[in-house]
């Protein structure tokens, strides 16, 4: 007799409460679902063809033993998990974060039950795991792009430092994504930080946390960025504006795997891969003295250049598209599409702000829209009898700004507070200016 063939199950592992509506709604698409508590998570038997995704609802009381979910994701690095948040706000603990870094995605209560049955079906349509947030989350079928996800691939395995280069909104954070997601390690935390956002006093504490005392206001020890991503990827985005200091105890991770807390003398040790990004010429910085040599060297392993969006051709109509769709997911809107005007209007745009102004205009115009196809209107963007071209625009454009600042410099004998209050913007703001116009402030006093 045949022997009867064996299905994959498909399975949510429902940390916390489902209620019997959400249950009937996953149940009608072929989903089984079973609510556990954290602690019971070692008793829950999988098969490995079987598909078993993981929801975190936060809708009650943080669940009691999140170690062991951590050890579940550990064991099962093929599951996904997602989660529910609260509309308050999420306690102040550790565990918790590492687990919302691991997620694929989140909902805010109440939860949108379509939008979690179309996500568990993008999830049970998808390749391997890793795959469907992976390279596939890079939209476009250019041959530049195709040579950035080639070497994603490549890279993602590997475990060694990676530098992200491009302009802003390349899709730099991404990338960074997409390489965690196909690495060995996409089980575990993929933690973001800007450099250039964080207060230069913070940016020791952020990265490498604190001990109780180490400084006024610091009344618990706090685990920094690299103790909390443990076992993951740390992305640290614009490492340009990383201050020295900070730069000092980065070598030492990428060397020797340590940090020390702020007000301690006790290295520690830490499993971290280390991705970073940049808009600047870290070369350059190098050379003013702004960036170390060493560190760049160390994070110089592996670099992925991030191609702008005006090199990139048809990709331009391919990523409008997507995110008009993702938006009609999301939304109710009249727009479906684009006009034959449009169309044309994307592909021509120089597009100065990459993929992140492209979606920024698609939104806008799928909101404004009254027409079933967005106009040229709808994206603001001028027609071609009276559109400037966009290069030259851009040019005068930063060519006023270093005019601006280099004005302000001179009148303030190139003292920085002076010059920043001139201005009306913050000292760092105008380092931030200084570097973008290679205005190197010692030559020039």
């Amino acid at each position: 007799m045949a022997a009867v063939p064996e299905f994959p199950a498909r399975c949510v592992i429902w940390f916390g409460h489902p209620h019997a509506a959400e249950r009937a709604a996953l149940a009608a698409e072929g989903w089984q679902v079973r609510g556990v508590a954290s602690d019971q998570c070692v008793a829950i038997g999988m098969r490995s063809n079987d598909l078993v995704v993981g929801l975190l609802d936060l809708r009650g009381p943080p669940p009691g033993n999140l170690e062991h979910l951590q050890g579940l994701l550990a064991q099962h690095r093929h599951m996904r998990l997602l989660a529910i948040l609260p509309t308050g706000p999420l306690p102040a603990d550790t565990a918790l974060q590492a687990l919302l870094a691991c997620c694929v995605d989140t909902w805010t209560a109440p939860l949108d039950v379509a939008g979690l049955v179309l996500r568990l079906q993008q999830l049970a349509d998808g390749e391997a795991p890793g795959q469907a947030s992976g390279a596939k989350a890079l939209v476009g079928d250019s041959a530049v792009l195709q040579v950035a996800r080639a070497a994603l691939r490549k890279f993602a395995p590997v475990e060694l430092p990676v530098l992200i280069t491009g302009e802003t909104g390349t899709g730099k954070e991404l990338a960074a994504q997409a390489l965690h997601a196909l690495s060995p390690r996409h089980g575990r935390p993929f933690l973001a930080v800007n450099c250039g956002a964080i207060p230069a006093a913070l940016v020791q504490s952020e990265l490498f946390g604190h001990e109780r005392g180490a400084f006024t206001g610091a009344a618990t020890r706090r685990l920094g960025l690299f103790e909390t991503a443990s076992g993951g990827t740390v992305f640290l985005d614009e490492i340009g504006d990383l201050p020295l200091d900070a730069q000092t105890n980065l070598l030492r991770v990428l060397q020797e795997g340590t940090i020390e807390r702020v007000g301690s003398n006790h290295p520690l040790s830490v499993d971290v891969r280390v991705v970073a990004a940049t808009h600047v010429d870290l070369e350059q910085a190098v050379e003013r003295g702004q960036f170390r040599r060493d560190l760049f060297y160390r994070l110089n392993v592996l670099r992925l250049p991030m191609p702008p969006l005006r090199e990139r051709g048809t990709d331009i109509l391919l990523l409008a598209e997507h995110f008009l769709a993702s938006f009609r997911r999301r939304h109710v809107t009249r727009a479906r599409g684009f006009s034959t005007e449009a169309s044309r209007a994307l592909q021509r745009f120089n597009w100065p702000g990459n993929v992140r102004e492209l979606l920024n205009r698609v939104q806008r115009a799928a909101i404004v829209s009254e027409a079933e196809l967005i106009s040229v209107a709808d994206l603001e963007l001028l027609s071609p009898q009276v559109e400037m071209p966009q290069r030259l625009l851009h040019d005068a454009r930063q060519a006023a700004e270093r005019d601006a600042l280099l004005q302000a410099l001179r009148d303030n004998a190139f003292n920085i507070t002076a010059c920043a209050r001139t201005m009306q913007v913050s000292r760092v703001t105008v380092y931030r200016l200084c570097r973008k116009h290679q205005l190197a402030l010692p030559e020039l006093r």
